[in-house]
């Protein structure tokens, strides 16, 4: 119970360049993890492993880590802030149990920013902010603070001051001991001085210290209390208090610093294990039990029976390994465990302890441990682990769905399959990443959250998967139908194969509703007509529909209707109708006025109200429509429908449109006219 008492859970969340990695670096610097102090730019960050990583100077997956401070374990994500990788934040957000939110004091609430942060209020996640690059040219820290009052409906409560912004950025301001920080610059920030507050610092100091304790006063009623009756409060009693409010999500506390000149980590840390709660400090665990269909709950403590959930899956060299959050219970190596959600038992053959891609491995992972195993074969990201007696399912989790494709093909031949194997793989590793086979054309299409993230699978498959391959556009698979109604009379006579065959048909086309797909009709009265003639009729009839007379292209939406047919007595086979079912079909479509349809793609954009117009705008210029506008809090969601040909890029441009801050997904919705 102690050492759950002392361990944190946390995630450091933001928009992309905020210095999230920067940031955790640091911690493991100055927590003695690491003994370097790896660099973004320099492609040296530990947690940035993959090389595609450090040639981008981005991170791409959400990296696990493990270190100590003031003899609290805290296990950390560093998740990625660019919005094509949201599902590596969502999935950290589901089982972390605490999160720190990092902001650029130049840019402020930048859009992911925006994203992650409301992911996390959607998990009930408690949070503290960090408020970085106040060294920056054109850094604000209170403006920073008010765009997250505003933007992100929260309360900031402001703990610490800049001493200095921009090039006389020197330290921060401690709101709680009222005293000043500074680093020393020859340890790289490893040791700092307390310090008196400059002169011109000190009203600003006391009118933010009051400022934090009227917050307080309003969430605590002991510091009410003594509040009013003007009493000194000790800082026990605050820090009791912000920790209270922190954990009922009311108050975010606000730190700052520049990390990248080791500035402002090391209250950073204090205030993660002063502030953020531990697996004890959160509700249990909820779930339904699989048998009885009842809720069940699990607290945190080994004495519990086992609950686990997994919620990510990678390929390492070829072997599948899980991370796993422990809930409850104890996962032992080589224990035999159950997956709840797929129903069958699975055997942990190692349980590991992770830092970035270097693992150390352990005995057992208690509840509350964030830990890797290998040995899983069937469990996939949102699977639940547990006891087979005492099973439990937890709450899976949500994916967006994929929004933009690209073809994929190997350059030789005879990697088809092998591709088609690494991206089995691959799917099971990224929930947000699809596949398919496109039977009209051939193609693989790979379909992602955007055009980085497919950039970079693209890329995986070459680098680490050693396959060649080739990437373009998808071709859009256009179809066909008919216009208006047409009838045709069709004979084949002719000696086949040394046999003499004849048939004789009348059919009519017609125009069906869109999406109501082909109808064959039989309004046939000859008696000689037997049903296995008629079935051949059709069977020629569905054959010639799958290649249209315009493009080739598959046809429908048309109802066949046989209305008369001449039968030969030992003449007129199966075949024969078969034969002339498929051209009389052919030759109907050619007077019918046949046509092409596109296909056309089901839109729901949700864009802060700002940007509306802009983005009505390009949807008109791609041939969209607007079909209704609704409102969900501060932002608009338009729903539309527009022609998949001219979506392609549709990501960037709404980002470009939206200064980021806008999503979008999309769905096939029907075929219409080109």
């Amino acid at each position: 119970m102690q050492q759950l008492k002392k361990t944190r859970n946390i995630g450091i969340i933001a928009h992309i360049d905020a210095g999230k990695t920067t940031i955790t670096e640091r911690v493991l610097f100055y927590t003695g993890r690491s003994y370097k102090m790896g660099e973004v730019h320099d492609g040296e960050a530990i947690m940035d492993w993959m090389p595609e990583e450090q040639e981008r100077g981005i991170t791409i997956t959400s990296a696990v880590t493990t270190c100590t401070w003031l003899g609290h374990t805290i296990n950390i994500i560093d998740t990625p802030g660019h919005v094509d990788f949201t599902i590596e934040v969502e999935r950290s957000l589901r089982i972390l149990d605490g999160a720190i939110g990092v902001f650029c004091a130049v840019g402020g609430v930048e859009p992911q920013s925006e994203t992650v942060w409301h992911q996390a209020d959607r998990y009930g996640v408690p949070k503290i902010a960090f408020i970085n690059k106040l060294d920056r040219p054109g850094a604000n820290f209170y403006g920073t603070v008010r765009m997250i009052r505003e933007r992100l409906g929260a309360t900031p409560l402001v703990l610490q001051l800049p001493w200095g912004q921009e090039e006389e950025f020197q330290g921060v301001i401690d709101l709680m001991e009222m005293r000043a920080t500074v680093w020393n610059e020859d340890d790289l920030g490893a040791s700092f001085q307390k310090v008196a507050i400059p002169n011109d610092y000190v009203e600003e100091a006391i009118r933010q210290r009051e400022t934090m304790l009227e917050l307080l006063a309003d969430t605590d009623d002991s510091i009410m209390e003594e509040y009013l009756s003007e009493k000194e409060i000790d800082i026990q009693s605050i820090k009791r208090a912000i920790r209270q409010a922190t954990i009922k999500l009311t108050l975010v506390p606000i730190f700052c610093g520049a990390a990248l000149r080791n500035k402002g980590i090391q209250p950073l840390l204090d205030g993660i294990v002063e502030y953020l709660p531990s697996p004890l400090d959160v509700p249990p665990v909820t779930g339904i039990n699989p048998r009885t269909k009842e809720p069940e709950s699990r607290s945190a403590t080994v004495k519990e029976s086992l609950s686990s959930l997994a919620f990510k899956v990678v390929m390492d060299q070829g072997r599948r390994m899980t991370y796993l959050r422990v809930y409850s219970g104890i996962m032992r190596q080589g224990s035999i465990v159950y997956n709840s959600t797929k129903d069958v038992t699975e055997r942990v053959a190692r349980v590991m302890r992770m830092h970035a891609n270097k693992r150390e491995r352990i005995d057992q992972a208690i509840s509350g441990d964030i830990v890797a195993v290998m040995g899983l074969k069937e469990t996939t990201t949102g699977d639940t682990l547990c006891e087979k007696g005492h099973s439990i399912l937890l709450e899976s989790m949500e994916f967006d769905r994929p929004v933009m494709s690209m073809a994929v093909e190997p350059k030789q031949l005879k990697d088809q399959e092998r591709l088609l194997d690494t991206l089995t793989k691959v799917a099971d590793e990224d929930p947000t990443f699809k596949f398919t086979l496109d039977e009209d054309t051939g193609q693989i299409i790979i379909s992602g959250m955007g055009e980085l993230h497919l950039e970079i699978l693209a890329q995986r498959l070459r680098r680490e998967f050693l396959l060649d391959v080739n990437t373009g556009k998808p071709q859009v698979v256009y179809r066909e139908t008919i216009s208006k109604k047409a009838a045709i009379e069709k004979v084949f006579d002719r000696e086949w194969a040394g046999v003499m065959h004849f048939a004789a048909i009348k059919i009519e086309v017609s125009p069906m509703e869109r999406g109501k797909g082909n109808r064959f009709v039989n309004n046939c009265s000859n008696p000689l007509m037997t049903e296995e003639f008629i079935n051949s009729i059709e069977e020629g009839v569905e054959e010639a529909s799958e290649s249209g007379v315009l493009m080739g292209y598959p046809v429908i939406d048309v109802e066949s209707i046989l209305l008369d047919a001449h039968v030969k007595e030992l003449l007129s086979t199966p075949l024969s109708f078969k034969i002339v079912a498929s051209m009389a079909f052919k030759e109907a479509c050619e007077l019918a006025l046949p046509i092409l349809l596109e296909p056309i793609m089901k839109i729901e954009v949700i864009v802060p109200e700002e940007f509306v117009g802009d983005v009505i705008g390009d949807l008109n210029t791609r041939g969209g429509r607007i079909e209704r506008i609704t409102t969900k809090g501060t932002v608009k969601i338009l729903a539309a429908i527009a022609p998949l040909s001219k979506m392609f890029g549709y990501s960037t441009a709404l980002r470009s449109a939206s200064q980021g801050r806008a999503t979008f997904t999309m769905q096939f919705s029907h075929y219409d006219r080109l």
